[in-house]
């Protein structure tokens, strides 16, 4: 029997240093990921049955005055700091990582046993300091989160704005009539959207001016966005209009929904499932958007973009002169291969998207509604926000060439 259990650990041992070697090649970025996503779990646990543990810990209740929601946010605030710093020590190691000759190159796909063993020490190290150093975290918290935030919008214009550029690049009538047709179902989706929304959060008996004012700005954007980028002064295009509006359309019903639920312009406060659908809609939507964000934002050229990228180096490499032809040939096969994204800005976004999901299930540190997610006039005026950040950054994205032609775009 011992001789059986011993071969059944060497093969468990052998299973698991094959998965880790798999990950450390293939499925790096997933990883981290997925290290993300269990830290969004724990966070939600102890958000929601640890507060009777956190009450007997003597150097965290230090009053008897605290309520319930203020366990809660500790308990959330304590884990996002740990996987805020566990994420943050990364990228500071990574900072200018060029090429995968680099020693961090194996550091950052390889050694997973000795990275989930560092995150899990950090977040229980969290659970030992005292309060006056979360709640500067707290503080903190919501700028990160509104930084990373922002850093979504940029991604965002980038990527319509790419996307629109590729289908042009293409020359071909059929890209064409791609590029209309999904500009035109991108704005039916925007209208419809808000309809839908003026039925859910404008009942019919009830003074609803403020929601009424959101929805009505919401579709006077999209058609602004239209009418700026078709101007032929501008040198727009109609299809990151169209997307953008349905971004804002998406966003101000994800700010409406925010609103407590015991407010009477709130067409979702009578659905009984809202809290649960809510909260696993939010981690999973949180989960991806994080992980395109990392990946976008750290291969993109419109931010931290490795400086030895293929093109970079094209303009720097000098032409070979013929009797060097031969060496060049030996060489160019020890040359050191480019990183294909920046592994700083990578884990700087998962460290920025720790504070964003710790506002998320502590209410923007707002204990206005205790048993639901992201619920409260603080996360319905920071998507409010949002929106119109994102609207002010488009249309100027649109409008700076006009203003100062000298610079390039």
């Amino acid at each position: 029997m011992s001789c059986c259990a011993a071969c059944c650990a060497s093969l468990t041992c052998g299973l698991c240093t094959s998965v880790a070697s798999g990950i450390s090649k293939r499925s790096a970025r997933v990883a981290y990921c997925g290290i993300f996503g269990i830290s969004l779990i724990v966070s939600w646990i102890l958000r929601e049955f640890a507060s009777p543990l956190l009450k007997k810990i003597p150097w965290i209740s230090t009053s008897e005055t605290h309520s319930k929601e203020w366990y809660q946010m500790e308990a959330v605030l304590r884990v996002s700091m740990g996987n805020f710093l566990f994420f943050g020590i990364l990228a500071l190691v990574m900072i200018g990582v060029k090429d995968q000759n680099d020693r961090r190159d194996s550091w950052q796909h390889g050694g997973w046993t000795v990275k989930f063993v560092i995150w899990l020490l950090l977040t229980i190290l969290m659970f030992f300091m005292p309060n006056v150093v979360i709640s500067i975290y707290g503080t903190l918290s919501t700028f990160g989160a509104g930084l990373f935030l922002l850093v979504q919008v940029l991604i965002l214009l980038d990527a319509t704005h790419s996307w629109n550029d590729s289908w042009v690049a293409k020359d071909e009538q059929k890209w064409y009539y791609a590029l209309l047709a999904v500009s035109v179902a991108c704005y039916i989706a925007a209208f419809a959207i808000s309809g839908l929304l003026f039925i859910w959060f404008n009942p019919s008996g009830h003074d609803c001016g403020l929601n009424v004012f959101f929805l009505v700005m919401t579709m006077i954007l999209a058609f602004s966005f239209g009418v700026i980028a078709l101007h032929p002064k501008v040198n727009g295009s109609l299809l990151p209009a169209s997307v953008i509006s349905v971004y804002c359309a998406y966003v101000c019903y994800t700010g409406l929904s925010c609103e407590p639920r015991d407010y009477v312009c709130n067409g979702l406060h009578n659905k009984s499932a809202v809290s649960t659908s809510t909260l696993v809609l939010g981690m999973l939507t949180t989960v991806l958007s994080v992980l395109y964000s990392a990946l976008r934002a750290g291969s993109s050229t419109t931010f931290l973009s490795p400086p030895s990228s293929p093109k970079a180096s094209a303009a720097k490499k000098p032409l070979l002169d013929s009797e060097d032809v031969e060496e060049g040939k030996e060489k160019k096969e020890k040359e050191p291969r480019p990183v294909s994204y920046s592994y700083m800005f990578f884990h700087l976004i998962f460290a920025l998207a720790s504070m964003y999901s710790a506002m998320l299930l502590s209410g923007w540190s707002s204990s206005e509604s205790a048993d639901l997610i992201d619920v409260g006039w603080t996360s319905v005026w920071v998507r409010i926000g949002t929106e119109w950040v994102t609207a002010a950054l488009y249309v100027w994205t649109l409008v700076a060439p006009l203003i100062m032609p000298d610079r390039e775009f």
